[in-house]
């Protein structure tokens, strides 16, 4: 079972916000997922985005991948940086 860090979108139409979500890469976007590990809503500014730093690290080290858009946002948060200084240091 190949696990996603991806984003779930809610909101209404037109008003996006978005869930970062773990969850099986054979899952639909807005379908089953493991556990959710923040939020991003892009609307507000500067954009908000609340990540749980711990859980996601977890994810990783089991192997989790992150979709695309998610990089960017763990990046900017730091996380992905964390990362690979914690798995390539060792």
């Amino acid at each position: 079972m190949s696990v996603k860090i991806r984003l779930k979108r809610m909101g209404s139409k037109k008003r996006p916000f978005y869930r970062i979500v773990v969850a099986d890469s054979r899952s639909p976007r807005d379908g089953r997922f493991i556990a959710q590990v923040g939020t991003y809503n892009p609307l507000v500014e500067p954009v908000a985005v609340k990540l749980e730093e711990e859980e996601i690290m977890n994810w990783l080290n089991n192997g989790a991948q992150p979709s695309d858009t998610v990089k960017n946002i763990l990046s900017k948060a730091g996380i992905m940086k964390k990362y690979h200084e914690a798995k390539y240091t060792k």
